[in-house]
């Protein structure tokens, strides 16, 4: 009986506790069936990150939708212009149109070697002709005192810069006369002069290629050498000694006119060559070992005239105004070149120091001294090529020029401050 009674009692017991697991609220399978999906947009939706996620859907669509809109309606490209104050000139690459304010602006010319004594009568005459000049020079032997009566010109600007070291200038035109042009100057640095005539010339010419620059080098007729061909063409290749003391500075240039034409046949740049011969003028540097400034310092100094050798060697002598007259006729022309640009006058030392001593002193004495090393026997001009395609040719004669340079020594030589000043 106790078993029967005790039946029952355990299957209403099991029958409680099913029913009070389908109605309990803390069934685990339960809440994970029946809340789970609404619990999950509840989070997102309090914790805002569906908002930010669509926010930023949003924005970045609109940005690559807009963003080829705005290219096609901005600006044209910067190619079509050029970057700089305009050429009147345009060259090379840019054929586009000219930007407002470049037609018929004044020619803005560069001048390496400015303040020199060829470079600062250049530039005289560049100004006085209307160009803007922009002078670079590092003063080796280059002086301000060339240079200081432009000083309060708006059309002139002066830049201390080596020409070894890139520089970056908006121009029309080059002319690249830097390098020691001296034996004294040339020789006391040789390093670096065949750098100058180097690295300097490859630094312009790349400056030319940039900007469509016509481009003019002032070589020697230095690249002769002691020449077997008298007088000297340009087809002749010349005679030098590649190892000698004055190799620096004649095979310099001869490597600066490989690398004007290289750049001419490779690059399309425009270049113009000239090979000039002994020039002499106001503004040359005192004592700087040319014969002609040699003689006239020492007859104003009242010293003897040094002559070296037995003084037969014979050099051709133009006016420093011929040789500007001829670098800018080659400069406008149309001829690459090379071209002589020099006088074919022809004297030997003797005659020039007697020249000399007519001009400033007739008591002044003749000192003989040993002979230079690689020191040519004959220098003289052809200038027929000159004559026809640029139609230029020499005007003052030596007999004529000679005072002017004269009157310039003995103002800066009196004055013995300034005189001990130069270079």
């Amino acid at each position: 009986m106790k078993q029967l009674h005790k039946q029952p009692s355990l299957n209403h017991r099991r029958e409680e506790e099913m029913g009070s697991s389908e109605t309990s609220p803390y069934s685990p399978k339960s809440i994970k069936h029946t809340r789970s999906l609404p619990r999950s947009i509840n989070y997102l939706l309090r914790e805002q990150r569906l908002l930010f996620i669509l926010v930023g859907i949003l924005i970045g669509s609109t940005f690559f939708i807009i963003q080829p809109t705005l290219s096609r309606l901005g600006p044209p490209e910067s190619h079509n212009f050029l970057p700089r104050s305009g050429l009147t000139r345009l060259s090379g690459p840019h054929t586009g149109r000219v930007p407002v304010g470049i037609t018929g602006r004044r020619p803005r010319i560069v001048v390496t070697g400015g303040a020199g004594f060829v470079g600062s009568h250049l530039v005289d005459k560049l100004i006085a002709r209307g160009d803007d000049v922009i002078v670079i020079d590092n003063f080796f032997t280059g002086r301000k005192e060339n240079l200081v009566h432009l000083f309060g010109n708006p059309r002139f600007e002066l830049i201390r810069h080596d020409v070894v070291e890139p520089i970056l200038l908006e121009v029309d035109q080059i002319y690249h006369l830097a390098c020691p042009a001296s034996p004294v100057h040339y020789k006391y640095n040789p390093v670096k002069t065949i750098k100058t005539n180097v690295m300097g010339t490859l630094n312009m010419l790349g400056l030319a290629k940039r900007i469509g620059a016509r481009f003019l080098l002032t070589s020697t007729s230095e690249v002769y050498g002691d020449p077997l061909e008298h007088p000297q063409k340009e087809t002749y290749w010349g005679n030098v000694n590649p190892i000698g003391e004055r190799s620096c500075y004649d095979e310099g240039k001869r490597t600066a006119e490989t690398l004007a034409m290289d750049y001419h046949r490779g690059a399309g740049v425009e270049v113009r060559i000239a090979r000039i011969f002994n020039t002499y003028g106001p503004r040359m540097c005192l004592d700087d070992g040319r014969v002609v400034s040699n003689f006239v310092a020492q007859a104003i100094r009242k010293q003897p005239l040094t002559v070296y050798g037995d003084g037969k060697q014979t050099r051709s002598f133009q006016y420093v105004s011929d040789l500007v007259n001829g670098l800018v006729a080659l400069m406008e022309g149309e001829h690459v070149g090379p071209f002589n640009l020099g006088n074919p006058g022809e004297f030997t030392m003797l005659e020039l120091a007697e020249v000399v001593k007519e001009t400033i002193d007739s008591s002044a004495t003749i000192e003989y001294k040993p002979n230079t090393a690689d020191d040519p026997h004959m220098r003289k001009p052809d200038i027929s090529k000159a004559k026809e395609l640029l139609n230029w040719e020499p005007k003052v004669p030596l007999r004529e020029g000679l005072p002017l340079m004269v009157n310039d020594f003995r103002n800066r030589i009196l004055n013995e401050d300034e005189g001990k000043g130069m270079k």
